[in-house]
């Protein structure tokens, strides 16, 4: 029961259940409501008046051109995403509460809501669109941008809400990178300028934007590349741009061009257009699951065990939102994709409206990425360890030509709570599976071995995988099953351990 009170698995759950739309929406209402009280403090600035009429217009007009460039398009519009385009417009751009000012403020929103449309490829935005909006007034001449969160009253709210956004994505390594590279190179230029290091140190902690773009819009899941590795790229280009503060002629690249040079590096990676799956049918594995197939209109690239967020549109959305991510259950070489869900009673309403589809209907995806990818080197032996829908990423791993047609040593180790959860039995009859479940499962394939009927324990592994610490482990499942199976197996004797976590089941 103790790996239940871990602080870090009970953060875990409690963010699943909102999406990272609604999640960054709540972050920046509190920034917002944090900053008017700064103002009201004396603390900012600018005043109270100044900082209404530049979130009125930057939300207003954010809002607005999106639901305009919607009908355009004869599309539905995303308004969670309208609203933080706005709200980073208003942490972005110069406050004013004067014409001219408010004037450049909403061609900001205009030009941000504008490019999700027309700055992009078959249905895919290149930039991100705040920063966008900004780079577009700036060279117009009609306006500026501040980045007025940059401020030292600001920072602990801006940082803390900046940690909540990096470990809901798992982007902390590359969030290490982006800051290790900018505060480096920024400090050693003041330092060379004549300001003293830890003078110099405290300056850029404080008064440039790097934690605030760092966690707002540097980690935009659709203008970043799909592999880890890719991601640190792109954000050591930013930092290296962005401290290195060039100009092309009269035009100074502030922080929103180093983003955008960083999103143009994006787009060159990974999958570089809208997918649309038309919708096949469902199965269900187990009496709480499905399994939902679809054909795309044209070959998707994907490694086995990466992720797929889909957008589908529906009446009343729930907190949940329209837009979900789940975990590629289809392997590489088949022609269709599926994915497996989990269904609570009542279903969210993406669930529901997915359940409601009919064969033949369309629904975008615009992500595929992830890294909960097999090693390349095929003699690397692996311990594969599900928990319940879990095995989801695994069933696309194991029947795909990265191990059917290499021959790589696998045992799974898939923990269910019931005999009635157990599901995928004859996809996975050739695979040695070690299988935790209570009560009798019935028959089994017969390279499978009920091991018990309780969760492992590290004793449990090594007897029935006596050479656990030699393979490398992959765990997939709710937050809490990752935390109790990553404990028993470096118990074990396991280590470098890649998991996936199923957050919001």
């Amino acid at each position: 029961m103790a790996d239940r009170l871990n602080p870090l698995t009970r953060l875990d759950t409690l963010l699943g259940r909102v999406t990272m739309y609604r999640l960054v929406l709540v972050l920046l209402l509190v920034l917002t409501a944090y900053a008017f009280v700064l103002s009201l403090l004396g603390l900012l600035a600018f005043s109270p008046a100044e900082l209404g009429a530049t979130l009125a217009t930057a939300v207003v007009t954010s809002w607005g051109g999106t639901r305009v460039m919607a009908m355009m398009f004869r599309t539905r519009p995303h308004t969670e995403s309208s609203f933080i385009t706005g709200l980073l417009l208003f942490f972005v751009m110069f406050p004013s509460d004067d014409a001219a000012g408010v004037g450049g403020i909403a061609l900001a929103g205009l030009a941000a809501a504008a490019s999700k449309y027309l700055v992009a490829v078959h249905g895919r935005h290149i930039f991100n669109p705040a920063a966008f909006g900004a780079v577009a007034v700036t060279l117009l001449g009609l306006g500026a941008a501040a980045w007025w969160a940059a401020n030292p009253a600001m920072l602990p709210v801006v940082l803390l809400c900046t940690l909540v956004i990096l470990y809901r994505t798992r982007k902390l390594p590359m969030g290490a990178v982006f800051l290790g590279l900018a505060v480096g190179i920024l400090v050693v230029r003041l330092a060379a300028g004549g300001t003293d290091p830890a003078a110099a140190l405290q300056l850029v902690l404080v008064s440039y934007p790097l934690v605030f773009l760092l966690g707002f819009m540097l980690t935009e899941p659709l203008t970043l590349p799909p592999r880890r590795w890719q991601q640190l790229l792109v954000a050591a280009v930013v930092a290296v741009v962005l401290a290195l503060q060039p100009s092309i002629g009269p035009v100074f690249l502030g922080p929103e061009f180093a983003l955008l040079i960083g999103n143009a590096v994006a787009f060159t990676m990974g999958q570089r257009r809208r997918i649309r799956l038309r919708y096949t049918g469902l199965r269900r594995p187990t009496p709480t699951s499905v399994e939902v197939s679809f054909a795309p209109e044209k070959p998707v690239r994907f490694r086995p065990g990466q992720y797929m967020e889909l957008t589908l549109p529906h009446a009343r959305p729930d907190g949940r939102g329209v837009r979900r991510i789940f975990s590629i259950s289809s392997p590489s070489r088949d022609g269709q994709i599926r994915f497996c869900l989990r269904l609570s009673d009542p279903p969210s309403s993406f669930k529901a409206a997915l359940l409601d589809l009919r064969p033949g209907s369309s629904v975008d995806a615009t992500t595929v990425a992830g890294d909960f990818v097999l090693p390349a080197d095929p003699s690397v032996p692996l311990l594969l360890f599900a928990g319940g829908i879990g095995v989801t990423p695994f069933l696309s791993q194991l029947r795909s030509p990265e191990v059917m047609d290499q021959g790589r040593d696998t045992v799974l180790v898939y923990v269910v709570r019931a005999p009635a959860e157990l599901g995928y039995t004859d996809e996975l009859a050739q695979f040695r599976v070690i299988l935790f479940c209570p009560g009798d499962p019935g028959p089994l394939p017969e390279r499978w071995t009920h091991g018990g009927t309780q969760f492992p324990t590290a004793a449990e592994l090594r007897s029935l995988i006596p050479d656990v610490a030699e393979r490398r482990p992959y765990v997939s499942g709710s937050p809490t099953h990752l935390s109790r199976a990553a404990s028993v197996i470096r118990e074990a004797g396991g280590k470098s351990i890649r998991t996936d976590a199923f957050l919001g089941y």
